[in-house]
């Protein structure tokens, strides 16, 4: 890892720790939504440590049904932690409005990809400029209950 690219992630970290203590402290009433999207808080086992790992993202899609997660790193060429650690680990917990829920996280298919991707970026036009600005092709995940 180059010098740049532990800023970035150190810079990745403060942002989820900083949304997470406003989001508690405010009783879930402040930064509940960014850009237009529903904020929701992911649990994963950490695929090193076996610990329990926690990240702030925003959900394109949500619903009873499952959860659509873009794993962009804001266009970075290096796939997030917490992509790696739900392909190592599945299972996952996501927060949304206080409520928690066990679901299974896997990467989306390229044909899933294919048709969920207009609507990801009709809600947020700015995954499709972090597209533009690696080379590796950015992952959708999909979390869905057990067995759905």
């Amino acid at each position: 890892m180059t010098g740049i690219d532990g800023v970035r992630d150190a810079g990745f970290k403060l942002t989820t720790s900083l949304h997470r203590v406003i989001l508690r402290a405010s009783g879930g009433r402040v930064l509940k939504n960014a850009f237009g999207m529903p904020v929701v808080q992911l649990g994963t086992t950490g695929r090193k440590t076996g610990q329990k790992r926690v990240t702030m993202l925003t959900a394109p899609m949500l619903s009873d049904e499952r959860v659509v997660l873009v794993a962009s790193k804001g266009g970075d060429d290096r796939n997030p932690a917490w992509l790696l650690n739900l392909e190592a680990n599945p299972d996952v917990e996501v927060t949304v409005n206080g409520q928690t829920r066990s679901l299974r996280a896997r990467v989306a298919s390229a044909e899933e990809k294919t048709e969920l991707w207009p609507e990801i970026v009709a809600k947020y036009k700015g995954y499709a400029g972090y597209q533009t600005r690696t080379q590796r092709d950015i992952p959708v995940v999909i979390c869905e209950p057990v067995g759905g």
